[in-house]
């Protein structure tokens, strides 16, 4: 609502300006509706521009404005000093230096624009040390941790802090996910929608919604990445290989699977615990049974107790970046229990 007063205050200030101009150079109506009507085509101009470089990453606007005005004063500085030389019996109209100057300031604008999109402020050396990636504590939401959801019950817990980031291209394809025919993508887009609402209403957080876009990108990962970089920020998924490809561009990545799989209990070899045979495994004879967060127990010689609950033996655990599997055997059939039955 503020920035619409604003927009309408620069309208009523342009067109105004327009009309007294007019006014000035023909006294006569006509010219003034004529001033009127460019001062506005100019505020509305302004408007667009405005808009346009709203998205713009910051770098690429600094880059922008500091070859307007390089380009300006390379303008200038050759009008002083070769042209008034060069035409001395001439003199160079005010349309000359609208001329000269506006080839020159787009040219600056238009190269500006360019190379501010290369600079990374992380390769020059007094900027590195005093701005190091990933320093502001912001952290960008990838669609699968939003729709996996327990990113919110995180930060629930207050271990999270800092500033999440959801740009509208995020948003989008939850958007899209949720008007799906399919009843299953559409119940994940509007679990995501939820999680996304109620993480707005935590008190303890603070969640911005970004109009960011790079249109030249295609891939919503790669959109990602390039967000993450020019917001310093960390990226939060668990999709594996964004995971690795953002690791290899140097971009920090918080992994919700990870943490969960660091969160696990300790399981040691010899443990004894208490499983139900749920499927057959991929080895003859074997048994495959859940913990009660969804790790994975296999069991040897197992197959023949489907569907009970045994007394099962820790032989070894492997662990991944997808998760954890626990390899036991029967407890009747550790040595201990088989030494025992043959003194019997």
């Amino acid at each position: 609502m503020g920035v619409f007063i604003f927009r309408l205050l620069l309208l009523a200030a342009t067109g105004s300006s327009g009309y007294f101009l007019g006014q000035q150079i023909n006294p006569s109506l006509e010219a003034r509706w004529w001033g009127m009507g460019i001062g506005l085509a100019i505020g509305f101009l302004v408007i667009l521009f405005e808009r346009s470089i709203k998205r713009m990453p910051l770098k690429v606007v600094i880059g922008g404005a500091v070859g307007l005005v390089l380009g300006l004063m390379l303008a200038n500085l050759l009008i002083s000093a070769f042209l008034t030389a060069l035409f001395e019996n001439l003199e160079i109209n005010f349309a000359g230096y609208v001329l000269i100057n506006s080839a020159f300031g787009y040219l600056g604008l238009i190269l500006g624009l360019k190379k501010g999109k290369e600079f990374e402020p992380a390769r020059v050396p007094w900027f590195s040390k005093s701005s190091p990636q990933a320093s502001n504590g912001h952290k960008v939401l990838d669609t699968s941790v939003i729709i996996d959801g327990r990113i919110a019950d995180i930060c629930d817990t207050g271990f999270m802090e800092g500033t999440f980031i959801i740009p509208q291209f995020i948003l989008q394809e939850l958007r899209h996910i949720a008007d799906s025919s399919d009843p299953l993508k559409r119940g994940r887009g509007r679990r995501g929608l939820d999680v996304l609402n109620r993480m707005q209403k935590q008190s303890n957080l603070e969640v911005k919604i970004i109009d960011q876009d790079y249109p030249k990108i295609q891939e919503v990962d790669a959109k990602l990445i390039a967000l993450a970089k020019d917001t310093k920020a960390k990226i939060v998924t668990n999709d594996f290989n964004l995971n690795k490809v953002a690791e290899l561009q140097g971009v920090p990545v918080l992994n919700i699977n990870q943490l969960f799989n660091a969160l696990k209990p300790v399981v040691l070899p010899g443990e004894v615990m208490n499983v139900k045979i749920l499927k057959e495994g991929k080895e003859p004879g074997q048994g495959v049974a859940y913990l009660d967060d969804g790790t994975m127990v296999v069991v040897d010689n197992a197959r023949r107790y489907m569907g009970k609950n045994v007394e099962v033996s820790v032989t070894s655990v492997l662990q991944t970046t997808a998760g954890r599997m626990i390899f036991t055997i029967l407890k009747e059939d550790t040595p201990e229990n088989f030494y025992q039955s043959f003194n019997h």
